[in-house]
């Protein structure tokens, strides 16, 4: 290549080197502002959702879960109401299995106030053992979605064979309609403690349950106990799981003033 044919194809590419930098420069000059108000958008937008999101999301939680429990259930046949019975786990065990062999007693497991049962009822008596379409074995699947309530596939079954069958329903649905009984029902924290208490009177337990529970009256609650400890809390719903009087399980109720709790082993 001849010296005047370098220069030229120096110079043509110099040329198109410091026009490519002119580019460069117009376009990262042009980004921020043409950027700027959609990054300014975009963030007002993300801000405000992270707000509001924080503000009502406990509530919209809420809501639904409080919609969801209030939702209609399967309704049993072949009895009059339901009692949900809760039990102090600690006083059972303390009874029953002091050594902890079974699930529910476990040392360790920290287990307070269970689910016993949900109980059909008749008025002045009540069904059990009842002739049924359905197998009298729950099957374990199906079991321990609700060990959260339940925690021994023993009481599982136990319930469905004595109560369960009398229900007219699916095993399926009683257990489904346990669930939604629980749900419904607020717990007081006098009674979500597992550290046990000492002399809680029996009168607090119910007025706790009363406050925490719209349209519960003292007729539809009964505290009982096994000496002087507590024992169970038994609420009374209708089919549809709205509080009803059960007048027949209140005269059950524990004639003690005060009961004690021991602790969860």
């Amino acid at each position: 290549m001849s010296p005047k044919s370098a220069q030229r194809f120096w110079d043509n590419d110099m040329h198109r080197y410091e026009k490519l930098k002119r580019i460069s420069r117009t376009r990262s000059n042009a980004t921020p502002f043409s950027l700027l108000p959609a990054i300014v958008v975009l963030g007002t937008l993300l801000g405000c959702s992270g707000e509001e999101g924080s503000q009502t999301a406990p509530n919209a939680s809420n809501d639904l879960a409080r919609r969801a429990s209030m939702a209609p259930v399967p309704v049993g046949t072949g009895f009059d109401f339901y009692v949900l019975s809760l039990s102090w786990s600690p006083t059972w065990c303390d009874a029953n299995d002091p050594k902890g062999k079974s699930d529910q007693c476990e040392t360790g497991r920290g287990h307070g106030l269970i689910v016993h049962g949900l109980w059909p009822q008749n008025e002045g008596s009540y069904p059990e053992y009842c002739r049924t379409r359905h197998s009298d074995r729950v099957p374990e699947s199906l079991g321990r979605q609700y060990f959260d309530l339940i925690p021994s596939m023993g009481l599982i079954g136990h319930q469905w064979r004595k109560h369960g069958t009398c229900s007219g329903l699916s095993q399926r649905d009683y257990f489904a309609v346990t669930r939604a009984a629980h749900e419904r029902l607020a717990i007081p924290s006098e009674l979500t403690a597992v550290d046990g208490a000492e002399n809680l009177s029996v009168q607090a337990i119910e007025a706790a349950f009363k406050k925490k529970n719209s349209g519960m009256t003292s007729e539809s609650i009964a505290v009982t106990c096994e000496g002087r400890l507590l024992e169970e809390i038994r609420i009374c719903f209708d089919k549809e799981l709205k509080f009803r009087a059960c007048p027949q399980v209140d005269r059950q109720a524990c004639r003690r003033d005060t009961v004690s709790l021991p602790p969860a082993p």
